[in-house]
């Protein structure tokens, strides 16, 4: 039997405000699994930057711990980014939410002139060294840029944003919901999702597409059956609900 693709997750906390986006987290995850993909989360086991109350969103008086907030998504199956290691995967990619900005990179709080969590920077550069793809969604193709330096990437269409990267010299391309930019030569493939107003099912979208473009780049065939997939759970679900007529 052959050996399925591996893909790492990179993971910076849980929850919008100041970890990693849930629904981009878990619906990567998904993309992948559906795809016959074995992966695996990292993050980095560093302080996040602040714990922010989501549903006031003021600013709490608390710390945690970026990979231990991530291993939330994670379900405990989580590894320290510093022990990330290319040669053992296909490719790597990296969902977005506030974490991604604040606590793998300085972005949210210095914009174009911010740092790089170290870890972070060093999966990067080990990856694109490794000639492997990287994938990024939301707010993590700037980290991308900060990082890679002169990449196409998007977030959307946010102006602010997007002035933000050409800043750091990176070429930014307005795209919708779904959208992916690949830059080829950086063997990078990034999608807007929650840098735009957008449903779960349209970050679905993007996560899906972003997914199917990084595995095309590191030449492993996708398994194509992931409509199917969601078929034959229907099927059942209606055979399930008849029987119980």
């Amino acid at each position: 039997m052959a050996t399925p693709p591996r893909v790492a997750v990179v993971l910076s906390g849980c929850g919008v405000f100041d970890g990693a986006e849930i629904h981009e987290s878990v619906l990567t995850l998904l993309a992948l699994d559906r795809r016959g993909v074995a992966y695996q989360c990292f993050a980095p086991d560093v302080p996040q930057r602040h714990v922010v109350n989501h549903i006031t969103g003021a600013e709490m008086d608390e710390t945690r711990n970026v990979m231990v907030e991530s291993a939330r998504i994670a379900r405990g199956a989580i590894l320290p980014l510093a022990d990330y290691d290319p040669a053992e995967f296909d490719a790597i990619m990296f969902p977005g939410g506030f974490g991604a900005a604040k606590n793998l990179c300085s972005f949210a709080f210095d914009g174009p002139n911010c740092t790089v969590e170290p870890s972070t920077e060093k999966a990067i550069r080990a990856t694109k060294a490794a000639g492997k793809p990287i994938g990024a969604l939301c707010i993590s193709p700037a980290l991308m840029v900060k990082v890679l330096g002169n990449v196409s990437v998007t977030i959307g269409s946010d102006p602010g944003t997007a002035d933000a990267i050409e800043a750091m010299g990176g070429d930014h391309m307005e795209t919708t919901h779904g959208g992916v930019v690949v830059d080829r030569e950086a063997r990078l493939a990034t999608t807007p999702c929650y840098m735009l107003e957008a449903t779960v099912s349209q970050i679905a979208l993007g996560a899906d597409n972003v997914v199917a473009a990084v595995l095309e780049m590191a030449g492993k065939t996708p398994r194509q059956d992931a409509e199917q997939d969601a078929n034959d759970i229907a099927a059942a679900a209606l055979v399930s609900a008849l029987g119980r007529q």
